[in-house]
């Protein structure tokens, strides 16, 4: 069931908090472990062959055992900062979601994301669940997870800007060709104004898009969607406080520009691994650019899209496609498969956590009044 079809049956006051079914169906689970192993087959070991870098699978056994260890480590720390971001922001207003909880719905969130749907959709939907078996109202949750994004790809947008406009500038070292600098900043800085640009909309945009609907026979539909401008630009607004406040923000702000600066890391890590000499703002650029790819909704995981995505950019910026073959190959085993196996495990210890919330009737009430309803005192963001 996707995030639509959940917040479509609690709109029409049916059970609203539907557990998802990522890992719940073991058919389902299989059919994408399975495209995935077709997938990484058809890239590491037919792609090389195809461009001419056969010796790049040879090249992990040649790995440095001490660098995949840095970049373990860094894994581990993404996972810490991952969580201190969704405690921060996302976990604030609910007082029995603890540390263990949030590793719990961070994780499994984490591993959705990852496996289920592109852009995250999948985490969206499994952190929109867990929330509500946590008794978060609706239109707060929805708030929340607004701002834990924005927060988490506002770093991500400000990184390709800052760090394409150094790398072009001659600032950082490295070659900087125009496609990999500023047309991925210029794209980025876009959307950092469209969403600040979002954030100005009034907070009675919601009512006053209903007066100015009233008495016409498309006031609901037209009710209805002035909710998703109002959720993203309450959410914005939340994340922009966070930012503004130190006080608040530090641990959110911590955690989001911890959890890419690990991954870059494991990528750093892994080129090192291999005694590819790359300077670090090519591998920042470069890692932030091939991961864009992520984007696409045709495989689990970017499977593909973002493997290509990764190698691609790298070898545009002039580096030996048999050691970037061997860096991603190494980072992708790292960042994204080890996950999945402690991401199941979490999902099934969070449908437990859930299961005794709803016992202690802590989960939210089902409401049938739209979702333009009052708003009680649980739902300020």
């Amino acid at each position: 069931m996707t995030e639509a079809e959940v917040v479509a049956r609690e709109e029409r006051g049916g059970e609203g908090e539907v557990e998802p079914s990522f890992f719940a169906d073991p058919r389902r689970i299989a059919m994408t472990l399975g495209a995935v192993v077709l997938l990484i087959a058809g890239i590491y070991v037919v792609l090389p062959k195809l461009v001419g870098a056969q010796d790049a699978l040879n090249k992990l056994g040649d790995a440095n055992v001490l660098w995949l260890a840095v970049a373990l480590a860094f894994e581990v720390a993404s996972f810490v900062a991952y969580i201190l971001l969704f405690k921060a922001v996302v976990a604030e207003r609910v007082d029995h979601v603890g540390w263990r909880e949030a590793y719990q719905i961070a994780l499994a969130g984490l591993v959705a994301t990852l496996l289920f749907s592109a852009a995250g959709a999948g985490g969206i939907v499994l952190f929109y669940w867990a929330l509500r078996k946590a008794g978060m109202e609706r239109r707060q949750s929805a708030c929340r997870l607004v701002a834990f994004y924005v927060l988490q790809y506002g770093v991500y947008l400000l990184a390709l800007v800052v760090f394409g406009a150094l790398l072009r500038s001659g600032a950082l070292s490295g070659e900087a060709p125009l496609g990999l600098t500023i047309v991925p900043a210029a794209i980025a800085g876009a959307v950092v104004v469209a969403f600040l640009a979002i954030a100005l909309l009034p907070q009675d945009f919601e009512r006053r898009i209903a007066r100015l609907a009233a008495g016409y026979r498309f006031a609901r539909l037209a009710h209805r969607l002035s909710t998703v401008p109002a959720t993203l630009a309450s959410g914005t607004r939340t994340a922009l406080q966070f930012a503004r406040e130190p006080s608040r923000g530090g641990e959110a702000l911590a955690g989001a520009i911890g959890y890419w600066a690990c991954n870059v890391g494991i990528l750093w890590a892994s080129f090192h691994a291999y005694s590819v000499s790359v300077p670090l703002g090519v591998v920042i650029q470069g890692f932030f650019v091939g991961t864009a790819a992520n984007l696409t909704p045709f495989a689990p995981a970017g499977v593909g899209a973002v493997d290509a995505g990764l190698i691609g950019s790298f070898v545009l910026f002039g580096l030996p496609s048999s050691g970037v073959f061997a860096a991603v190959l190494t980072y992708r085993l790292i960042a994204y498969w080890l996950p999945i196996p402690f991401g199941v495990v979490a999902f099934f210890q969070l449908r437990g956590t859930a299961s005794r919330w709803e016992a202690e009737g802590v989960a939210a009430p089902r409401r049938r009044a739209g979702i333009g309803g009052p708003v009680t005192s649980q739902s300020k963001v």
